[in-house]
C-alpha cells in the first residue's frame, strides 16, 4: 500500500451550511460513506464522520485530481457554496482545528473529539484507514486533547445552550428530573448534551421534523425519546425542565400547553420568543428568556477565545511535524526505488561477471564474495550522494528533484505528490545536483536500469 499518497477532504458543515445540508451530505452512515468510496476509481483510503454540526469524508490517493472525482457526489444535493474542498494540507489542518474544538459551534466544546475516535474505530473496522489517514487522524486526536490537557479552551460555558442548563441547576433539582428540549437545530442539540451531562432522568427532543430530533436524541447517552411537536401537550405535564430553541417565527409553547404543568422551568433561548410570557401567569411555571442568559455566557467566551490562541500554537506546532513525517516518507519511498533498482542491475551484473570469471578457469567460494562485495561497495558508494540529495530535496519541498529521480528509478511512476509540497526548490538551489553526475541522459539512464 502506498505509504506517500495525497489526501483529500469535503465538508459540510455549521459554519456554511444548514441543518438540512448537513443532513443531505454523505451516506446512510459512516460505515456505507466510506465503503462507498473504497470502490471508487483510485482510492486507497477513506475515513468519514457525520455529526449534527458536520459531515465530512476524506480519501486518499496518488494523485489529488483522482480525490477531488472520488468525493464529487458526496454531497451531491448541498449547494457548492455550502461545500467546503479542502487539499492535503487543508485537510490535515482541519482534521485537527475539528478535533481541538476551533471549528465546533462551541468553541472548545468536548464532544467532537469523542466521536472523532468513534468514527475512526468504525472507518478502521470498515478497512478505511491505511498508513496515510493512520498518521492523520490519530495525530487529530493528540492534537485535541493538548488542546483541552494544556490550555482551558473547555472550562466553563459559553453556549446559551449550555447556559441554559447552568441556570436550570440553579433554579432546581435535575437529578432524577425529566426534561424536553423543544428544536433540534444547533442550540436544541447543544443544550441536550449539556443536559446529557447532568443526572437528568430522561429527557424528550421535540421537533417538527421527528428525524432531527430522532438524530439529537441518538446521539446521547441519557434515556430519551423523539417526539413531534404537535405531541408537547401529551408531554409537558411530565417534565420538570423545558429548553425551547428552535427558529419559528411566533411562539411554539403556549399558556395551552403548561396549564397541567405544575412545577416547571421553562427557558427560552429562541429568537424571536418560542414560549409566550403569558405562561408566566400559570400557578408553578417559572419562565427565564435569553436576557437572563448571556451574563452567564460573556466572560466564559471571553477567556475560550484567550485560549483558542494557545491552540492555534499547537496546532501550528503538531502540524510541522505531521508536515515533516510525510517528507520523510516520500523521501524514503524515492530512495527505496532507487535501492531496489540499483540492486536489480547490480546482481544481473554480477551473475554475468561471475559467470564470464566461471568460463575463464573457475572461481572458489571466497572470490565470488569478493566480487559480490565489491558490487555492493560500489552501489553504496554511489547512491550516498543520491540519498543525502534526496533527503536534502524532502526537506525543501523540492518536488522536483523528488519528481525526476521516481522518474529514473520507478518505471511504473509518471506524476509527483499533487499537493504534498506546493513549492519547489529556489533558483540556484543545489538541492538534487549530486544526481547530475550520472553519465548520460536521464531518458538513457532510465532505459538503462530496465534493460
Amino acid at each position: 500500500m502506498n505509504t506517500t499518497g495525497v489526501l483529500t477532504g469535503v465538508s459540510v458543515a455549521h459554519t456554511r451550511a444548514s441543518v438540512d445540508e448537513i443532513d443531505a451530505a454523505g451516506g446512510d452512515s459512516v460505515r456505507a460513506t466510506v465503503l462507498d468510496l473504497l470502490a471508487r476509481e483510485g482510492v486507497e483510503e477513506a475515513f468519514a464522520m457525520s455529526t449534527c454540526n458536520r459531515s465530512e469524508a476524506y480519501v486518499v490517493t496518488d494523485r489529488a485530481s483522482e480525490g477531488v472525482a472520488a468525493l464529487e457526489n458526496f454531497a451531491p444535493d448541498v449547494p457548492d457554496g455550502s461545500i467546503r474542498r479542502m487539499d492535503h494540507e487543508e485537510s490535515l489542518e482541519h482534521l485537527m482545528r475539528v478535533a481541538a474544538g476551533l471549528e465546533s459551534l462551541v468553541l472548545g466544546e468536548d464532544q467532537i473529539i469523542g466521536q472523532i475516535r468513534d468514527a475512526y474505530e468504525t472507518v478502521r473496522e470498515t478497512g478505511g484507514i491505511g498508513p496515510v489517514l493512520e498518521d492523520a487522524v490519530t495525530k487529530a486526536i493528540h492534537v485535541g486533547e493538548r488542546a483541552r490537557n494544556e490550555t482551558a479552551i473547555n472550562d466553563g460555558v459559553v453556549s446559551l445552550g449550555s447556559a441554559a442548563v447552568r441556570l436550570a441547576s440553579r433554579e432546581t433539582e435535575l437529578a432524577d428530573a425529566t426534561a424536553l428540549v423543544v428544536g433540534a437545530g444547533e442550540m436544541g442539540t447543544l443544550a441536550a448534551r449539556a443536559l446529557d451531562d447532568t443526572a437528568v432522568d430522561e429527557l424528550y427532543v421535540a421537533n417538527r421534523t421527528v428525524s432531527h430530533a430522532e438524530h439529537v436524541a441518538g446521539e446521547i447517552g441519557t434515556e430519551s425519546a423523539a417526539i413531534p411537536l404537535a405531541d408537547l401537550v401529551g408531554v409537558v405535564p411530565e417534565v420538570d425542565l423545558l429548553i425551547s430553541a428552535t427558529g419559528s417565527p411566533e411562539p411554539v409553547v403556549g399558556p395551552g400547553d403548561l396549564t397541567d404543568a405544575g412545577e416547571t422551568i421553562c427557558i427560552d433561548i429562541a429568537q424571536p420568543r418560542d414560549v409566550d410570557p403569558a405562561v408566566e401567569d400559570l400557578s408553578g411555571v417559572t419562565l427565564f428568556d435569553i436576557d437572563a442568559l448571556e451574563s452567564v455566557t460573556r466572560r466564559t467566551r471571553e477567556r475560550r477565545e484567550s485560549e483558542a490562541r494557545e491552540v492555534e500554537a499547537i496546532i501550528e506546532n503538531e502540524f510541522a511535524r505531521l508536515l515533516e513525517s510525510y517528507k520523510r516518507k516520500r523521501a524514503d519511498e524515492v530512495i527505496s526505488a532507487m535501492y531496489e533498482s540499483a540492486d536489480d542491475m547490480k546482481t544481473r551484473e554480477v551473475e554475468t561477471a561471475i559467470s564470464q570469471l566461471e568460463a575463464q578457469g573457475g572461481l572458489t567460494a571466497e572470490q565470488r564474495e569478493t566480487v559480490a562485495d565489491m558490487a555492493d561497495a560500489l552501489v553504496g558508494q554511489l547512491l550516498a550522494a543520491p540519498t543525502k540529495s534526496l533527503r536534502e530535496a524532502a526537506g525543501e519541498d523540492d518536488w522536483t528533484t523528488i519528481q525526476t529521480a521516481l522518474q529514473l528509478f520507478d518505471p511504473e511512476f509518471d506524476a509527483p505528490p499533487e499537493t504534498l509540497g506546493a513549492t519547489t526548490a529556489s533558483p540556484g538551489s543545489d538541492a538534487g545536483q549530486d544526481l547530475d553526475g550520472v553519465e548520460g541522459e536521464p531518458e538513457e539512464f532510465a532505459d538503462e536500469l530496465q534493460d
